[in-house]
Parts: C-alpha cells; structure tokens; sequence
C-alpha cells in the first residue's frame, strides 16, 4: 500500500500508486516513523524544496527516521504547493528561480534562500490551511495552477488549462478569464512570469 507521501497542488498530502517525477521535503521529519500514518502537522521547517529522485547515488528509507520524503507529479504542483528548488541537487535551477524572482518581485537585492523561504511560507498557508490568492487570470503566466469552477486543479500553459491528476494531466480545457483562485503563491508567479521555466509532467505536450 502506498505511503501518504503524494502532494496536490494545496499542498496535502494523499496516498496514491502514481510515481512522482520530482520528490523534496519540508525542513525534516513531521510524520511518526512508527505508524508512517497520514500526520496532523504537514511541514517540519519553512524550508520547503523540490528536489531530482536520484542525486549522487544516494539512497533513502522513505519516511523512516529522518526526513518525510515527498513526492511531486511534476514542478508545476510542486511550486503551486509552496515548494521551490533545492539548491544541493538542484542548484542551476535554484539560482534561475532566485534571478527570475528578484526581477519580477523589483527587489533591489538577491535574498537569501531562508528569506526567500519565510516569502513564501506567508504566501502558500494561513495556519494549517492553504492560502490561496484571488486573481485576473489573464495576467497569469504559464505554470501558474488554479482552482476550477468544478473543485479541480488547472495548470495554465499556452491557451489553454490542463487537468491535473496524480498521474499526470488528462484533459484539455479552454483558458479562463476574469477572477480566479490560484494555488501557486505569488513569489512563484513572478519567477514563471520573468523566465523561470519549470519541469512539466510530460503527459503535457499530448494536450498542449
């Protein structure tokens, strides 16, 4: 039986067969290593990344006694969760995100990964639950993930919003306009809007 150790796009965690093409965690360990139940508290630390499955050989004993390991359709759900890139195992991606914020957010300086991390920890969660941001989705840029009419989670690339699943996107639907709620926090819409370019799930250049 698979572990809870799935994430929507809100940021819960959820237990499904579909492999993750990206994994990270948050700051250490939050669940019981013991039951490896689905825990009440959902991050360990405001440190929050997106990381490559394998890096440098190394192995891991998924949600054993160190970290609760973490696993990601794709970066799209992983920024929309409130994760950005690991600078160890990610560390071009890292500082492309980094550049691509400072220039979109007008900020006078490069922060620091802490800072950029405790941004984005009051963006992506009000207490326990996920904050979400009412927006114009016409000023959105690609990569950005809404919430549908229907309770589904959209990503937004070209004219069009994709379906999301765990498995990958699944269905093809027209691009909204007018207001919308919006997962991804927006320190990560400024790094999509000013050239970030995020590691999609590949089922989506069959609908795209």
């Amino acid at each position: 039986m698979p572990l809870p150790n799935r994430i929507r796009p809100d940021g819960t965690l959820f237990a499904d067969p579909a492999r993750g093409t990206l994994f990270g965690n948050r700051g250490g360990r939050f669940h019981d290593p013991a039951t490896r139940a689905l825990p009440r508290r959902l991050y360990a630390t405001q440190q929050w990344i997106c990381c490559v499955l394998s890096f440098k050989g190394r192995q891991r004993d998924v949600w054993g006694r160190y970290y609760t390991e973490l696993f990601f359709c794709d970066e799209v759900t992983a920024l929309a969760a409130g994760h950005r890139p690991c600078m160890e195992c990610r560390r071009g991606d890292a500082l492309a995100y980094r550049a691509a914020l400072v220039a979109g957010l007008g900020l006078g300086r490069e922060p620091s990964f802490p800072e950029i991390d405790e941004r984005l920890d009051g963006e992506r969660r009000r207490g326990r639950e996920k904050r979400l941001h009412r927006l114009d989705a016409t000023g959105l840029p690609d990569g950005a993930m809404i919430i549908g009419d229907d309770a589904t989670f959209l990503a937004l690339r070209g004219d069009a919003a994709v379906l999301w699943s765990p498995a990958g996107y699944v269905a093809r639907r027209s691009r909204p306009t007018g207001p919308v709620l919006v997962c991804t926090p927006p320190a990560s819409l400024a790094a999509l809007a000013h050239g970030f370019q995020p590691r999609w799930h590949a089922s989506v250049t069959a609908l795209v």
